[in-house]
């Protein structure tokens, strides 16, 4: 009966307001989904690369995946409280940051 306190369950009834919910009740949960997006495809983008040419352009994947994170992350502010503006604008500052180390990067196939 102590758990019932902890965490209540969201209500089903309304398929569009569970994630709503879950998110309310536990706020770690998209900025925890929005990094490991970002590292899927970023040490995914690397791993693969490695395998297939010997190295790997870490700039390039840090770009692919801040976008990816970006995008997904606009998707999901279609929807009310699934991102908040703070998370917003962190990605966003990762995503332009990703790209001045791009463009900044002597070392890439040029």
């Amino acid at each position: 009966m102590i758990f019932l306190e902890l965490y209540t369950l969201p209500n089903a009834t309304q398929p569009d307001e569970i994630i709503t919910q879950i998110i309310t009740q536990v706020p770690s949960f998209t900025p925890l989904l929005l990094a490991f997006i970002f590292f899927t495809i970023f040490i995914g983008g690397i791993v693969r690369q490695s395998m297939k040419i010997g190295t790997a352009d870490y700039s390039m994947w840090a770009v692919i995946a801040a976008i990816g994170t970006l995008i997904t992350t606009l998707i999901m502010t279609t929807a009310t409280g699934f991102v908040n503006l703070s998370w917003l604008v962190v990605v966003v500052v990762v995503t332009i940051f990703c790209g001045l180390w791009f463009f900044l990067d002597r070392s890439g196939g040029a």
